[in-house]
């Protein structure tokens, strides 16, 4: 593409100059119509009282090892990309080289391999809400933007997987004492799959079991293998026919690609606040 000679400057500066031209020429009846139409643009259909509380009551549970972090409403281009091979055409981009945050795990990942890549850094533990939005066609009833609280942490890998073990104790540990209160211990189920990884399940249940009584192995998920490893995990409010999936997360190589240490583990993992909103609404 022609576009593609620029320099990185003379391009931001040639966008900005398209952009303004463009925006003088919206008139009310264009903006009126846009704001019906776009997707991006709509409010979401949650209640913010509701929806603010129960943020305000995950922050006052959260475990003080974890960080909290407000993040900023952008980040870098290309994290969702170069993090997790995300395709850019699912993420709105920016003309100033940024892009919206379309998955905070990928930012919280950036933030946790700069705080290991300090002098001494021991293990890191990050902690942020924060609504996102993405380009991708969703389903009927379901909105291009939504919000999400999620958990990072990275650490270095240590001999027989003690390091995935710890930081697994302490995902699950932190879930608990977030959504117990709010959902009861009867209705949290925290699902774990290690994807044929016999050794590492039976260490998950041996080790983690007796402390986590809503950790509970799922040999036959086969979801998110290859996006994860070595295992990952599924965050679910009820059991049987009434559960509901509100939350996500697992293992990757985002701080050791970061930090460019093969020795770094990292995981992730994150609920969506307005679904566990709407799981507290049917108990």
């Amino acid at each position: 593409m022609l576009l593609d000679g620029l320099s990185p400057t003379d391009l931001q500066t040639l966008l900005l100059d398209v952009t303004r031209t463009r925006a003088h020429r919206v008139d009310a009846s264009r903006l009126r119509s846009r704001w019906q139409q776009d997707r991006f643009v709509r409010p979401a259909a949650v209640d913010p009282r509701a929806h603010s509380q129960l943020i305000a009551e995950l922050w006052s549970a959260l475990p003080a090892e974890f960080v909290g972090i407000e993040l900023s409403p952008v980040t870098p281009l290309g994290t969702c990309a170069g993090v997790a091979a995300a395709d850019q055409n699912l993420i709105i981009s920016t003309v100033r080289g940024s892009e919206v945050i379309s998955d905070l795990t990928n930012v919280l990942a950036l933030e946790a391999a700069r705080r290991r890549r300090e002098p001494g850094a021991a293990e890191v533990h990050l902690a942020a809400h924060h609504r996102m939005i993405r380009a991708q066609q969703f389903p009927a009833g379901y909105s291009a933007h939504f919000s999400l609280f999620a958990l990072v942490s990275s650490a270095r890998g240590r001999a027989g997987r003690a390091t995935e073990l710890g930081l697994l104790r302490a995902h699950g540990q932190a879930w608990a004492a977030l959504l117990t209160p709010i959902l009861g211990a009867e209705r949290l189920v925290i699902t774990y799959s290690t994807y044929g990884d016999a050794v590492l399940a039976q260490q998950i249940q041996d080790e983690l079991g007796p402390q986590l009584p809503a950790l509970v192995g799922d040999p036959d998920r086969e979801h998110g293998q290859g996006y994860y490893a070595p295992g990952s995990m599924k965050i679910m409010a009820g059991r049987g026919e009434n559960e509901q999936e509100i939350g996500d997360g697992g293992f990757t190589d985002w701080t050791a690609r970061l930090t460019a240490d093969a020795k770094e583990r990292c995981l992730i993992s994150c609920v969506a606040t307005e679904r566990l909103l709407a799981a507290t609404a049917t108990q």
